[in-house]
């Protein structure tokens, strides 16, 4: 049996204000756009030339769902950006104005930063260590 997580829904304010931010400041691509009826679209992004999961972004339409928008998990990092070439990838983030929240720093299981998106939600950028201690 094969299985892998496909998609994560992020809540989001505005469907495009999102794919600004994820095209332009976080350098996703835009995977999906498709009218769901209404005003309700299917939105993908994620990084380019991924095999990983790519988020859904879900525009709120409660006020519950709109409560919950930039605190999805209680203000702990929630999502858990890999790349194999950190200072590019976190230097050209900071260029484009993403807003990290400390700065870089070694660990056990490699580099890693803590980044804000456009909504509040915590994420790591993340160099995993390669080898025995990864």
């Amino acid at each position: 049996m094969t299985r892998s997580l496909g998609h994560v829904t992020l809540l989001v304010r505005d469907y495009d204000e999102a794919i600004r931010y994820f095209t332009a400041q976080l350098g996703f691509a835009l995977l999906a756009d498709i009218p769901q009826g209404g005003e309700k679209r299917w939105i993908l992004v994620g990084p380019p030339q991924s095999r990983g999961a790519s988020l859904l972004l879900a525009r709120a339409t409660t006020p519950e769902q709109t409560a919950c928008i930039g605190n999805q998990t209680g203000g702990r990092v929630f999502l858990f950006l890999h790349t194999d070439d950190f200072s590019a990838d976190y230097l050209a983030m900071k260029s484009r104005g993403v807003e990290f929240v400390e700065e870089p720093r070694q660990e056990a299981y490699g580099t890693v930063v803590v980044f804000e998106d456009l909504y509040g939600n915590r994420w790591d950028l993340v160099q995993p260590r390669t080898g025995p201690a990864a």
